[in-house]
């Protein structure tokens, strides 16, 4: 049982995770952008307390997230009317479904790094593109976004190595189903509880990799940015 059964088995959580982890940055780009760039620019009292609301998945535990996603994306849910929209009975234990999960789960690792981005920049540049004629949209793309690009690097990267590495919230919410849900880290833990040890070492191997990698990659592209700005 401890042999390599069948190498081809080992793709599809492969594939299906790369798949999930872009999917999920894209909207994590898409919607941590306009997140970061409200905390950045607004005075209101209570913007920490919506910080803190989306920093919760840093401190909570998985299980616990993945349980209230896990009511929210089933039938009786407020997501049932997004399950209507994609033609679903209910989002919980499909693709959709661990999509919202991770989004959800890797949100602060996306919006605090564009955050501190945002704010680093502080307001000269913008008041200069204002005297210049730019519109706060104009001036945003142009000069904000560009600024920031450090960050959104950053966030990406976070957001797409932390959704590869996902576990709890994947499984409370997606289960096990081959080529729907099956993604590395529940096929690593599959693959261990039927000791599997060699496709269970390959699998390990690559994320450690990948990890190492992802964490390597970060350090010289701060560096370099760093060496870049002074």
């Amino acid at each position: 049982m401890s042999g390599l059964t069948d190498p081809s088995s080992l793709w599809p959580p492969i594939w299906l995770t790369l798949k999930l982890a872009a999917c999920s940055t894209i909207l994590l780009l898409l919607i941590g952008t306009p997140i970061a760039w409200w905390l950045a620019r607004t005075r209101a009292r209570w913007k920490e307390a919506i910080a803190a609301f989306v920093a919760l998945p840093l401190v909570l535990p998985p299980t616990v997230l993945g349980f209230y996603l896990l009511i929210a994306l089933g039938p009786a849910g407020p997501g049932g009317w997004l399950a209507g929209l994609a033609g679903a009975r209910t989002l919980a234990f499909s693709f959709l479904g661990i999509v919202v999960g991770s989004v959800v789960y890797s949100l602060p690792f996306v919006v605090q790094p564009i955050r501190n981005s945002f704010e680093s920049s502080g307001d000269r540049p913008l008041e200069v593109a204002a005297t210049l004629g730019a519109t706060p949209w104009d001036a945003f793309w142009s000069v904000a976004v560009p600024l920031a690009r450090p960050g959104f690097i950053t966030g990406a990267v976070l957001g797409f190595a932390h959704t590869v590495g996902e576990f709890g919230v994947v499984l409370m919410i997606g289960g096990n189903i081959p080529g729907e849900t099956k993604v590395l880290s529940i096929a690593v833990y599959e693959l261990v509880e039927t000791l599997r040890w060699t496709e269970a070492h390959l699998l390990a191997g690559g994320m450690l990799a990948f990890s190492f990698a992802v964490i390597l990659s970060m350090m010289v592209l701060q560096k370099r940015m760093g060496s870049g700005g002074s």
